[in-house]
């Protein structure tokens, strides 16, 4: 576990060592989500049923959400939304590679492991958010938890549903076995700040910790469904968190920021202030 030197205060309050540590942590947290809430949109009318679509569509708009909450957090460190996002280098980008792997084609229970495997994950990471010692990623956690709850709930009752039938089975396991590698990455390092992540308690918990407790709890859950977990599995790479990506990835940023581009925007349209702490 990791140990907490003492709190770090506000934006203001960082030593330079301080602020590259808090600036790795929210912008891991701020990549994965935005590129989480990207890839969801592309079920919008294409699920199931009408309450599927809904659920698919709300999470996508929650992820969004907490992105911008995260992004919000590292704009206050000096930087412009536009220049975290919009003019970024698709290689500035240090999300996971899990999330920008394009969904199956029509195989809804792609969509449901990829989001369970997530979700848990993200569980695993808030918890270990909740007692930072910057008190920003504090308060932003605990505005966070709740929704990212339903997200975790609405994947299992479909992985529930899902293991009474046999066709629908397969492709669930089928999904575990492509995507478990690609999940991995959530748990590994962004360059060599990781140290200092743990020893200034940013995040109160290891990054082996995490996963090991991820690979617990993701194990248990499906094997008591039926399905098989691999183990003695090695991340995929590219991880993403080396600012290596996947050509996926290059792809998607092209259609993320091209009505910025396109429209000759200088900057991004705020409809209003997000509200502070």
């Amino acid at each position: 576990m990791a140990t907490t030197e003492s709190d770090l205060g506000g934006p203001t309050d960082l030593s330079e060592e301080e602020q590259r540590a808090v600036e790795a942590q929210l912008l891991r947290l701020a990549d994965d989500e935005l590129i989480q809430a990207e890839r969801y949109t592309f079920w919008q009318v294409r699920a199931p049923t009408l309450e599927s679509d809904l659920s698919i569509s709300n999470n996508a708009q929650d992820e969004l959400g907490h992105a911008r909450l995260w992004y919000d957090a590292v704009q206050q460190l000096g930087y412009s939304e536009e220049s975290l996002i919009y003019e970024s280098d698709p290689s500035d980008f240090q999300h996971s590679t899990f999330v920008e792997l394009p969904f199956a084609e029509g195989d809804w229970a792609d969509a449901i492991v990829r989001a369970y495997l997530y979700d848990v994950a993200e569980d695993i990471r808030l918890s270990a958010l909740e007692n930072s010692s910057y008190e920003t990623i504090r308060n932003r956690t605990s505005r966070i938890q709740g929704e990212e709850g339903y997200h975790l709930e609405h994947a299992e009752s479909w992985l529930d549903r899902m293991a009474l039938d046999e066709e629908a089975s397969e492709r669930v396991q089928a999904a575990i076995d492509d995507l478990y590698p690609y999940a991995l990455t959530l748990f590994e390092p962004v360059g060599d700040v990781e140290a200092d992540i743990e020893r200034l308690g940013i995040r109160t918990m290891t990054l082996d910790e995490m996963r090991s407790e991820w690979e617990t709890r993701v194990e248990s859950f499906l094997t008591e469904l039926g399905f098989d977990v691999p183990t003695d599995v090695a991340p995929a790479t590219p991880t993403g968190r080396d600012n290596e990506h996947t050509d996926h990835w290059h792809d998607l940023h092209e259609q993320m920021t091209s009505s910025y581009r396109n429209l000759g925007r200088d900057k991004a349209t705020l409809i209003m202030a997000d509200d502070d702490e």
